[in-house]
């Protein structure tokens, strides 16, 4: 083979590379919107790769798929929006990390948070209005419990509802809480930022279901002398 034969497949195969890539990204997209024409469009073009020899065209086509179908599975565990588990990803790592403190005897907590009127401000403001106060709340939530991750859980259950599960004390109290949330100047592009708490403690020694605990920590927001609001967090970051 020639040098500039060479040079030529080098470069077409270096193309191939990167159309590869971006055809992950195309998939991923078009997979998550659920968009079957464009993903179907998408495999044939990816089927069709040309500039490479057989083995290299296969090679490429496997890393494709494989990244894609490790893009596809880490989306869905994370919630879009604030990028923290969802619901079904916050419950098996939250199930984990009772499991360890049942072993180790050691208490654990269940926060929860429900953002205040979040529909309504939804119908009135539209919904980029309600996607800002639910990034906050993600942001809130990981300088709340910066041990996120290794001791504890983050998650988006619902729309408008997050959980965090703690094995911190402090990290579980309302005081502290309220003490640590920065107050920002009010943003007038949306509403201040509210929320509701709740906590649930997790005996070690009499240990409950992580669905058992997430509905203590649910009832405990709603009850009039365990409720707490943080307000003016309307600047928090998005």
């Amino acid at each position: 083979m020639s040098e500039a034969a060479l040079v030529s497949r080098i470069a077409d195969a270096g193309v191939a590379r990167a159309r590869s890539t971006e055809l992950v990204r195309e998939l991923r997209v078009a997979a998550m919107e659920g968009d079957e024409k464009r993903i179907a469009a998408l495999l044939a073009e990816l089927l069709r790769l040309k500039g490479l020899s057989r083995g290299q065209r296969i090679a490429l086509q496997q890393r494709a798929l494989l990244n894609l179908v490790h893009s596809l599975r880490s989306a869905a565990l994370s919630d879009d929006l604030t990028g923290l588990h969802n619901r079904r990803s916050f419950v098996q790592a939250g199930t984990r990390l009772l499991d360890l403190a049942a072993r180790d005897a050691q208490p654990a907590h269940m926060v929860y948070f429900g953002i205040d009127q979040l529909a309504r401000i939804n119908q009135s403001l539209g919904r980029s209005a309600g996607d800002i106060l639910i990034r906050q709340t993600g942001n809130l939530l990981r300088d709340l419990f910066p041990s996120y991750g290794v001791h504890e859980v983050l998650g988006r259950l619902r729309s408008d509802e997050f959980a965090a599960l703690t094995t911190n004390d402090e990290h579980a109290s309302r005081q502290a809480i309220m003490l640590r949330v920065r107050r920002p100047q009010r943003n007038s592009a949306v509403p201040a930022l509210t929320l509701s708490v709740g906590v649930a403690r997790f005996n070690p020694l009499r240990p409950v279901g992580i669905e058992e605990l997430l509905q203590n920590a649910r009832r405990a927001m709603n009850e009039p002398l365990r409720e707490a609001t943080l307000s003016g967090l309307s600047s928090y970051p998005a």
